[in-house]
């Protein structure tokens, strides 16, 4: 069965663009498109280690009578036919269910926040509880279109990276497109990412698709965020600390999501491994 993602698709340029980001990440991967024009500023999303009320920025709303068109119009140059989610289930009047039977969702930095507040180093609250709750990698997007031609992994050696690990294996395998690995190790776990990778398992996939291993061993970690290639989407997992639990800015979740401007695949805590 084709793996599918979940659009929330709002008609605004900002929207567009962020559309544009799904349409490429789903024809590069072979990922069915599944789109959902929001009917009300509320819906519900039952997770099972959560539910969440999704409360969507007035701009959701906007010009909703032409937006499948202008969505039909921006999927067909990618040769994608999206399918439009229309809900079956209310838990009260105006507040649609909306399945999580994803295997991706796409989200920007944030859906209840006005669009001049959103930016680089900014990810909203509701976005952060999806990431934490979901069962499925969240896509979040650069606020302009651009086509990625490669797979950064952040991989430090934890259990969780090698979760993080196995998904970016996945896409590079399905897209061909090459595997890199960034890793900034101090005196600490200087041998510990290289040890864990082949204790994983998971070398005899990664060595075929592996184009650079980045192993930063000197600097700040901040500095070192130059290596990573400007096209790259990365891949990032976000458990624990910091994104999800403290919001300390000083995380190593943090500083890449503030410092770095490429589209990145969030791995949360309850985010299944992939293949």
């Amino acid at each position: 069965m084709a793996e599918r993602m979940l659009h929330v698709f709002r008609n605004t340029p900002l929207g567009r663009e962020t559309l544009l980001q799904s349409l490429h990440f789903c024809k590069t991967l072979s990922v069915a498109l599944h789109i959902y024009i929001p009917v009300s500023r509320q819906f519900l999303m039952y997770f099972e280690h959560d539910m969440i009320q999704i409360d969507l920025d007035a701009s959701y709303l906007i010009s909703t009578d032409n937006a499948e068109s202008h969505a039909r119009a921006l999927a067909e140059p990618f040769g994608i036919k999206p399918y439009f989610i229309q809900p079956k289930n209310y838990t009260a009047a105006q507040l649609p269910d909306i399945p999580i039977h994803f295997d991706y969702m796409c989200c920007p930095r944030g859906i209840i926040d006005l669009s001049a507040k959103i930016g680089l180093g900014y990810i909203g609250p509701k976005v952060r509880r999806i990431i934490k709750s979901s069962i499925f990698p969240i896509l979040m997007t650069s606020g302009v279109y651009k086509a990625w031609h490669g797979i950064t992994v952040f991989y430090g050696g934890s259990s969780n990276a090698e979760t993080a690990l196995r998904w970016g294996v996945h896409l590079s395998e399905k897209s061909g497109r090459p595997l890199d690995l960034f890793t900034y190790a101090d005196i600490r776990n200087a041998d510990r990412p290289d040890a864990r990778l082949q204790a994983s398992g998971l070398w005899d996939r990664v060595r075929p698709l592996l184009r650079t291993w980045h192993k930063i061993d000197q600097g700040g970690f901040k500095e070192s965020l130059y290596a990573v290639d400007h096209d790259a989407l990365l891949v990032v997992g976000a458990y624990g600390h910091g994104l999800l639990k403290d919001f300390v800015y000083g995380s190593k979740m943090e500083v890449i999501q503030r410092w770095m401007p490429n589209n990145m695949l969030l791995i949360g805590p309850h985010c299944v491994s992939g293949n």
